[in-house]
């Protein structure tokens, strides 16, 4: 049993380390820092899409997996694995839960491994035998326009975009159930009017423009979305440029909302308007307020437990906010060419981390 004199020794330890405490596996908790929600089973790897049920507390997870091992998980609330659907070779991104028909929608880029890139859905409760539904192809439409680049000194760069492949990224409904996509590639935003009451849906062209498409690393331009809280704004995190854009429903016009998150990814928006952005190369999730200026850093990389998973958040991808809790997939993809000079070479055990939501960014 402790006594008075232990204790207040122990308050003494825990005020001079900025209350940060040891748990076990030598992990330092931090203030802010990101826990392990989820494991996924052994030989899934790579998790990138996340989705939430707000009724069941069901959390859903995509794989973006070349090795062929792809799948669509649910976890309970808890973080207990319930149901895997396995894609095989096909690569999966973003995910959304659709509440008109109880279903979750999942970006398809088969076009990275010889296929077809397509949305396709599957039902919330799903199991390893749950068919899975056809929504709509993601068009070719070509590269966007060129990008033209004012420098200091007056001159100009122009950047001009190749296209090989459409890149379904990330998704998000408005309240009237539009579903709108991302396309990494080919530098645009796509529509499908009433998805949960078609199949071969016609597709829309909302925007297709030059800030969304990068020259820069990672080599994903347009990529998470989120819808303002109106509705009448759809911000736009493109990767590679390290930026949220910002693009206006009604006009069509688009402009730079945030500048240099690095590896802005996935996004999402809170009750209170604050945007909160997966920053993939920092192994941080930044949160910034409605002018788009940084209020907040949570999360950091913190080492690699004697499991083989990361401590705290390694290549964040996709976020939701549930409830109190942050959730982010730890896609930890290496993406460098030399060896050996990345921890997620080293990752063998891939997680969900969640982050309880500060008081003071709510």
């Amino acid at each position: 049993m402790l006594n008075s004199t232990r204790i207040s020794l122990i308050i003494v330890v825990l005020v001079a380390l900025g209350g940060n405490v040891f748990a076990a596996d030598d992990m330092l908790v931090k203030k802010n820092a990101a826990v392990k929600f989820a494991a996924l089973p052994a030989g899934v790897v790579f998790p990138e899409g996340i989705a939430a049920n707000p009724y069941s507390g069901d959390i859903y997870v995509s794989t973006f997996d070349f090795g062929g091992n792809n799948k669509i998980l649910r976890f309970g609330k808890n973080g207990k694995l319930q149901a895997q659907r396995d894609f095989g070779v096909e690569p999966l991104l973003g995910l959304a839960f659709n509440s008109q028909d109880n279903k979750v929608y999942i970006c398809n880029p088969a076009a990275l491994v010889g296929g077809q890139c397509r949305i396709q859905r599957i039902d919330a409760g799903f199991d390893e035998t749950t068919t899975v539904e056809e929504v709509a192809l993601i068009p070719i439409i070509g590269p966007p326009p060129d990008r033209v680049v004012g420098n200091p000194d007056g001159s100009q760069d122009l950047i001009e975009f190749g296209n090989n492949a459409a890149a379904p990224n990330a998704l998000a409904f408005d309240s009237a159930g539009n579903l709108y996509v991302s396309d990494s590639f080919q530098g645009a935003i796509f529509r499908i009017d009433d998805a949960a009451n078609c199949s071969a849906c016609p597709v829309t062209t909302v925007k297709h423009d030059g800030l969304l498409a990068t020259a820069g690393f990672p080599p994903f331009g347009a990529n998470g979305i989120a819808l303002g809280g109106d509705e009448a704004v759809l911000y736009v995190a493109n990767t590679g440029d390290d930026r949220i854009l910002m693009l206006d429903l009604a006009t069509g016009e688009i402009e730079v909302f945030a500048e240099s998150i690095n590896g802005a990814d996935g996004i999402a928006i809170d009750a209170t308007g604050h945007l909160w952005v997966a920053a993939n190369q920092a192994d941080q999730i930044v949160v910034l307020n409605e002018d788009g200026r940084v209020i907040a850093k949570l999360g950091e990389f913190l080492g690699i437990r004697s499991d083989g998973s990361a401590r705290g958040l390694l290549f964040p991808a996709s976020i939701l906010i549930q409830g109190k809790w942050l959730y982010t997939t730890n896609l930890a993809l290496p993406l460098t060419p030399a060896a050996g000079d990345e921890p997620e070479e080293n990752i063998t055990k891939f997680t969900v981390s969640r982050i309880k939501i500060p008081i003071n960014v709510e």
